[in-house]
C-alpha cells in the first residue's frame, strides 16, 4: 500500500508512537458492529469533513481493499455534499477519482 515519504519518515523516528496509535485505531474498529468496509466509507466521511486530502485517498484505499465499488465510494463523497459543502465535496470527488483511475490500471 502507499505511504507518503512523510508518514515514512513519521514511523522511523516515532516507532512507539505509531504502535499505540495503530493499537488505538484497532481497538475502536473492533468495539462495534460495523463490518470493514462500512467502517471504511465511515472514515472516508469523516475524511472529506476535515477537508483531507491524504485521509480521503488513504480512506479511498482502504474502502477499495475491503471490497467497496468505486460507485459506492462516489456515493460517499457525494453524500457529502449537503453538509460539508460543494467545495469540499468536488475537492473530496477530485482526490478520489485520483485513487480510483489508478486502482482501474
Amino acid at each position: 500500500m502507499y505511504l507518503p515519504k512523510t508518514y515514512e519518515d513519521f514511523i522511523k523516528k516515532y516507532p512507539n508512537v505509531l504502535k499505540y496509535y495503530q493499537h488505538l485505531g484497532k481497538s475502536c474498529r473492533e468495539e462495534g458492529p460495523l463490518d470493514e468496509k462500512c467502517q471504511d466509507l465511515v472514515k472516508l466521511g469523516i475524511a472529506i469533513g476535515a477537508n483531507s486530502r491524504g485521509a480521503v485517498m488513504s480512506s479511498v484505499r482502504k474502502a477499495l481493499a475491503a471490497g467497496a465499488t468505486s460507485d459506492e465510494i462516489l456515493h460517499a463523497v457525494l453524500l457529502s455534499l449537503t453538509t460539508t459543502g460543494f467545495p469540499n465535496m468536488i475537492a473530496a470527488m477530485g482526490w478520489a477519482n485520483e485513487v480510483l483511475e489508478k486502482h482501474q490500471t
